[in-house]
């Protein structure tokens, strides 16, 4: 590989830091053009057409080592651009090798197959020009097809660690032999949902000579223990302070202290206020966030009983009426999405301008992620939580957030927050 010294320019920047293998910090060297990079026209071409001008910080800090051919560790939030951070490094490999699509080169690991299918999309969004083969591996879809992609061979295999694993113990479905650059991509959220023995799992199936790539949002020992047993000697490069619990700074965070049978009539305004309806003016459209599955479903029918066209996802939807409503969100033939935290895990869902957290997360982690689904890639976004009366501790979370994005606190979460809140009266929403 090249000296690292030949990629890049030194470009300061005090909410990034760049570590060694030692942990030393190191120069900022970055690509901060399109253009400075080395990767062919195939893909910088599919660049200039989706309309970014300049790399994401992730990026233009993470392509310099990647291409180096050197491990390394990315600690950024979702939303950040790390999805081409570590795709066009992968692609770049292959493309001037020439490879022929047999078994897979490139391995993607995600948390859900949500997150899965839009890392698939990504992949052959950017790679389909270059040639570029990419299939999606996950449960709850019937294998067959996914064997026979397989058999027919492709580059780039983006999968969930549970039916990954199916087919390793299947024996001859799949070899992992081939693999030149392995990717885990929201690590954090991988372990938090008990999938560290498959991935352990995989890690003992994989060349020992390898390309490594791991993403992160946070940065806490049980994923620094499993990124030290998968990587070697890896450079780091971490983008704001992930110890401290920060949303998005896009994202305009709002919050309402609401009446619990109000719920719905409040919806109603903000999407009037944020011009969220089959006949708004742009192609705003909104994810909803609510507590259970009932819910999501009742909330689902009330509002397109009022008429308000809306559908849902959680955990028990089937895959197809999953994609289904993620599909008709993304084309635009629905504006209004219902989910619950799980079945919104990952969502990447262009044109999503506002959040509304109807029922308030469990916790600060769940709020950053939540607000995170909008703001994305550089656009601006807005979040709404209903807060109730009895969501003391869960408006403390939410608060201490909004402060360290210095965001302007209401009044009365101020209040509900210190206990001071006045009591709501049953005929309307407002103190009185």
């Amino acid at each position: 590989p090249r000296r690292r010294g030949e990629w890049g320019t030194i470009v300061p920047n005090d909410k990034v830091k760049v570590t060694d293998p030692e942990g030393n910090p190191c120069d900022l060297r970055a690509f901060q053009s399109f253009k400075e990079t080395p990767f062919p026209k195939e893909l910088l071409e599919e660049v200039e057409k989706s309309g970014f001008e300049t790399p994401s910080p992730v990026q233009m800090y993470t392509w310099p080592i990647s291409c180096d051919g050197r491990d390394l560790v990315g600690v950024a939030q979702t939303g950040s651009g790390k999805t081409l951070g570590y795709l066009f490094p992968a692609f770049w490999n292959i493309l001037r090798r020439f490879a022929k699509a047999s078994d897979p080169e490139i391995l993607t690991l995600a948390p859900t197959r949500e997150l899965a299918c839009q890392i698939e999309n990504e992949s052959n969004k950017f790679g389909k020009a270059g040639g570029i083969i990419t299939m999606c591996s996950y449960g709850g879809s019937p294998k067959g097809p996914q064997i026979r992609a397989l058999k027919d061979g492709v580059h780039h295999l983006v999968a969930t660690p549970g039916r990954l694993n199916d087919f390793i113990e299947g024996g001859d479905v799949l070899k992992l032999d081939n693999i030149r650059t392995f990717i885990i991509d929201e690590a954090d959220r991988m372990l938090d949902m008990g999938f560290e023995p498959q991935i352990r799992k995989v890690l003992k199936e994989l060349p020992r000579k390898r390309h490594s790539l791991f993403f992160t949002a946070t940065w806490e020992p049980t994923v620094q223990k499993i990124a030290a047993d998968m990587l070697y000697k890896p450079w780091q490069v971490m983008i704001g302070n992930p110890g401290v619990l920060k949303a998005n700074d896009n994202v305009t965070q709002l919050v309402k202290i609401v009446d619990p049978e109000k719920k719905v009539r409040e919806l109603i305004k903000v999407f009037l206020q944020f011009d969220i309806s089959e006949k708004g003016k742009g192609d705003n459209r909104a994810l909803i966030f609510c507590s259970t599955k009932k819910m999501c479903e009742q909330l689902e029918d009330g509002l397109n009983r009022a008429r308000i066209n809306c559908q849902s996802i959680h955990g028990d939807k089937n895959q197809q009426e999953r994609e289904k409503a993620l599909n008709d969100l993304r084309d635009g033939f629905t504006k209004i999405l219902c989910a619950t935290d799980v079945a919104a895990r990952g969502l990447d869902i262009k044109g999503v301008t506002l959040v509304v957290n109807y029922d308030p997360p469990n916790n600060g982690e769940d709020y950053v992620h939540r607000v995170g689904r909008t703001g994305r890639a550089g656009k601006k976004g807005t979040s709404v939580s209903f807060l109730t009366a009895r969501d003391q501790q869960k408006g403390r979370d939410i608060k201490t957030v909004m402060e360290r994005n210095s965001q302007d606190i209401p009044k009365e979460l101020v209040q509900l927050v210190d206990g001071t809140l006045p009591k709501l009266k049953r005929y309307g929403n407002v103190a009185r």
